[in-house]
């Protein structure tokens, strides 16, 4: 507490939180940062999900706050997970300044959040739904002291870069600036130009210790891809798991087959309404489920302690997404492990990844049974055969023969999913119709992408 005292100063009310949280030493960019930000400085903080960063913007948002005073506080974030996580721990550390703290978000009522607003002191949103707030007249941003991106590179990574312009626009000119972010990329580099005064700019080493992590590859014929993940999961001695996918559709068939085959898990990516979202990551918290299967985009900045495996059962698409995700196991000096499962689709990511420096082991693929698999994603066709009326017509992967382990060849061509018996036509017809491109017939890039915003 002796460090936190100095940092902080001892009338801090920062510190009966510190106290009761029984943290012991600050962190590196805690010690770097939070005395930049108690003099007002503008801060650029290259610092990873774990790394401590929220203690050092609650101290600048917390120490420019005043009760009843309006909205002095904003912090934006990616994602809704992430808004709801840093809401909760501003709230404990303003509790003894008795602060409100609002967390405003895509896929909840909008009425409740207006409410909120009208009283709230401080802030944490997702762009969306903020600038929604905005057009609406229904958020006052013009006493704004303290400005917070968080996890600003994946902000501009999702096509958040407009929206964040708008918002910093609503603020103040005088303000004080802090931006967050794993990479500082030349993107970074230029809003923070933009957009904040003189900053100083503060890096911490990663929390991952690679000493303790082990990270491997099997290559693996991607019919038997979710076999071998099964597999795994079942022979290797782990904790909390966390599995990542590159798509939502990946998640649900991952997530579903295994509960199918008796492992349970939660599956976790932008689909699913806030509350279930809630109740899922309340589980996996709770350790009452230990393995989370997720997206990128779903689970960035999510601080979750415990995580001995990380399986990417899709690989990423770049060398920073890759580094991400090995960084939610082996930290805090315990050891951990990484297990890409490589197929003929994963080889271009792959090799993208492999020009890092990173240490990453071929492991003999073991000979195992083929599973069978219990559920597939419902096509684009009998989707629409079904809102017509037409029910599943002879779809039968819901468990019946035609899904089971049949996969061969055709199963593998081009689904991604290790399994199933469609024909090879049917996957020409799907990519003709668009079924591959992430949004449906009829709908531009430009608004599936704007949907995919709204959500967050």
């Amino acid at each position: 507490m002796e460090k936190f005292e100095k940092l902080l100063g001892k009338d801090s009310p920062l510190l009966r939180t510190i106290k009761a949280r029984s943290f012991i030493e600050p962190t590196e960019i805690q010690e770097k940062a939070i005395p930049l930000v108690l003099e007002g400085k503008d801060v650029i903080g290259g610092a990873a999900t774990g790394s401590g960063k929220t203690l050092v913007f609650a101290a600048g948002l917390i120490k420019n706050a005043t009760r009843g005073h309006g909205i002095r506080g904003l912090v934006l974030t990616p994602t809704r997970e992430l808004a709801e996580q840093i809401s909760k721990e501003i709230s404990q550390f303003a509790e003894p300044k008795q602060l409100e703290v609002a967390a405003i978000y895509g896929g909840v009522a909008f009425g409740p959040q207006v409410r909120n607003l009208e009283t709230a002191d401080i802030v944490i949103g997702t762009p969306g739904r903020i600038l929604d707030h905005i057009n609406k007249r229904s958020i006052n941003l013009s006493h704004v002291n303290t400005l917070v991106l968080d996890e600003a590179d994946r902000m501009l990574d999702m096509g958040f870069r407009d929206d964040v312009v708008m918002i910093v626009s609503e603020c103040p000119q005088e303000r004080q600036t802090m931006l967050f972010s794993a990479t500082i990329s030349p993107d970074i580099s230029i809003l923070s130009k933009r957009h904040m005064k003189d900053p100083i700019e503060i890096n911490a080493e990663p929390q991952v210790d690679p000493t303790k992590l082990a990270q491997v590859y099997y290559d693996v014929d991607n019919s038997l891809k979710y076999s071998l993940l099964k597999h795994l999961l079942e022979n290797e001695k782990s904790n909390l798991v966390m599995i990542f996918c590159n798509t939502r559709k990946n998640v649900d068939f991952v997530a579903k087959n295994l509960r199918f085959n008796g492992i349970n898990s939660v599956p976790l990516h932008g689909g699913f309404s806030q509350d279930k979202r809630n109740k899922m990551m309340a589980d996996f918290h709770a350790s009452n489920v230990h393995i989370l299967v997720a997206t990128d985009v779903a689970a960035r900045g999510l601080d979750i302690k415990g995580v001995s495996h990380v399986y990417n059962y899709d690989m990423p698409k770049s060398i920073d997404e890759y580094t991400h995700r090995i960084g939610r196991t082996a930290r805090a000096g315990k050891e951990g492990k990484v297990i890409n499962l490589i197929s003929n689709r994963d080889y271009e990511n792959f090799q993208e990844v492999m020009q890092g420096d990173f240490n990453i082991k071929k492991e003999e693929t073991p000979e195992i049974p083929r599973t069978r698999i219990r559920w597939m994603p419902e096509r684009r066709k009998e989707r629409q055969n079904r809102r017509r009326g037409g029910g599943y017509g002879s779809r039968r992967s819901f468990g019946g023969r035609s899904g089971g382990n049949r996969g061969g060849r055709s199963g593998s061509r081009s689904s991604g999913y290790g399994g199933g018996n469609r024909p090879a036509s049917s996957y020409k017809t799907d990519r003709r119709s668009g079924h591959s491109s992430g949004f449906s017939s009829g709908q531009s890039r430009g608004q599936a992408r704007r949907e995919r915003r709204r959500q967050y």
